[in-house]
C-alpha cells in the first residue's frame, strides 16, 4: 500500500518565492497542495498563477486561526520578516504536531527552533517540528566562512550583490527596474539582517555590505577571510571539497562562479579561492539562486527531512 500524502499549506504564496514552493510541492510525491493564502489573490485559482498547478485550488485569506484550523501536516511560512509570531502561537496552540517551516527572520536567532542550513546543521535536528529557515545572504556567507572558520585572525568582510527579486514584491527602489536600469544600490551597509544571522550561528562576527543589481535572480557574494597562519592554496581547497563534496546542493568550483550560472538551479557554488602573496588573505566567492537555495529549495530540504524521506525528493539535482 502507498504512503498517503501529507497535507501542505503555504501562508503568504503571492510571493516569488511562494511561487518556487509551489511548483516543488506540485512534482513532490509525498506532499498534496491543501491551501494557499494570500490576501491580494483571495478567491483566484492557483493554476491561474502557477503554470506548474493543475489542480483546483484556490488562494484563500487565511487568519492565524483559520490557518492553525487547517490541521495541516506541514505549514510554511512565506511571510515579511515580524509577522509570523501570530501564526506560529496559533499553531502551538490548535495543532502543535504541525510542521512548521519560517522563512523569515523571524526565529533564526531562537535557540528553540531548528536552524535548517542542512550542509552545516544537519547533525543539530532532534526531530523538532519547527524549523527556521535560512536568510539566503546568510546562506551563501556562512557556507563560504565556515570550512575555515577556526583559521580566522579577523572578521569576515563580505561584499554581496542580489538580482531585485531578493526585495519581495511590495514596490520599493530596491525592485524598481527602472531605477536599477544601469545601477547597482546599496543599502543596510551595516547591521544588516543576514549580517546578524550569520554571525550569531557562525559565532563570530561577519561583516556584510549589500548591494542590488538590475538582475531578477540570483546572488554572489565574495568574501574576505584574514588567517592566523599562512595557508597553501591546496590546503584550502582542501577543507572545502572535505566540508562540501559529499553535499549534492553545494559545488566546490575552482573557478570563481558566476550569477548568471545559477540562475533556476537548486544548488550553491563555492570558488575563487584567491590567495594573498603571504597566504595569509583568502578571497572566496558564492553564488546561489535567492528563491531556490536561498529559500524555497532549502525549505524542502527541511521538509524532506523532518517527514523522513529522501532530503533532496523533488529537487532537481541538475
Amino acid at each position: 500500500m502507498t504512503q498517503a500524502k501529507k497535507n501542505i499549506g503555504i501562508v503568504g504564496a503571492r510571493g516569488h518565492t511562494g511561487a518556487e514552493l509551489i511548483r516543488l510541492i506540485t512534482a513532490h510525491p509525498a506532499l498534496e497542495l491543501a491551501f494557499v493564502s494570500s490576501r491580494e489573490l483571495d478567491g483566484q485559482r492557483v493554476s491561474g498563477h502557477s503554470d506548474a498547478y493543475k489542480g483546483e485550488l484556490r488562494y484563500e485569506s487565511l487568519d492565524p486561526a483559520a490557518v492553525a484550523a487547517k490541521h495541516a501536516d506541514v505549514v510554511i511560512l512565506a511571510l515579511p520578516n515580524g509577522k509570523a509570531a501570530p501564526y506560529v502561537e496559533a499553531i502551538d496552540q490548535a495543532a502543535p504536531d504541525t510542521l512548521v517551516v519560517d522563512l523569515s527572520a523571524d526565529y533564526r536567532f531562537d535557540q528553540a527552533w531548528y536552524y535548517g542550513l542542512p550542509e552545516l546543521t544537519r547533525g543539530k535536528w532532534r526531530g523538532g517540528k519547527r524549523i527556521s529557515n535560512p536568510g539566503c545572504y546568510a546562506t551563501a556567507m556562512e557556507l563560504s566562512i565556515a570550512p575555515l572558520k577556526d583559521l580566522l585572525a579577523a572578521p569576515p568582510v563580505c561584499f554581496g550583490v542580489s538580482g531585485y527579486s531578493g526585495a519581495g514584491t511590495t514596490p520599493s527602489d530596491k525592485n524598481d527596474p527602472e531605477k536599477l536600469r544601469d545601477n547597482l544600490m546599496p543599502y543596510a551597509l551595516t547591521g544588516h539582517t543576514h549580517e546578524k544571522e550569520a554571525s550569531f550561528q557562525l559565532g563570530l562576527p561577519v561583516e556584510f555590505m549589500p548591494h542590488v543589481a538590475p538582475h531578477f535572480r540570483g546572488l554572489t557574494v565574495t568574501t574576505n577571510l584574514y588567517l592566523a597562519k599562512p595557508l597553501k592554496r591546496e590546503d584550502v581547497l582542501a577543507r572545502f571539497h572535505h566540508a562540501y563534496d559529499g553535499e549534492k546542493l553545494v559545488s566546490v568550483l575552482d573557478e570563481a562562479p558566476w550569477v548568471s550560472r545559477i540562475a533556476h538551479r537548486h544548488h550553491a557554488e563555492v570558488g575563487g579561492f584567491a590567495l594573498s602573496a603571504d597566504g595569509k588573505r583568502v578571497v572566496v566567492v558564492a553564488t546561489l539562486d535567492n528563491l531556490l537555495k536561498g529559500a524555497a529549495t532549502q525549505a524542502m530540504q527541511n521538509i524532506n527531512r523532518a517527514l523522513g524521506v529522501d532530503e533532496y525528493t523533488a529537487i532537481p539535482l541538475d
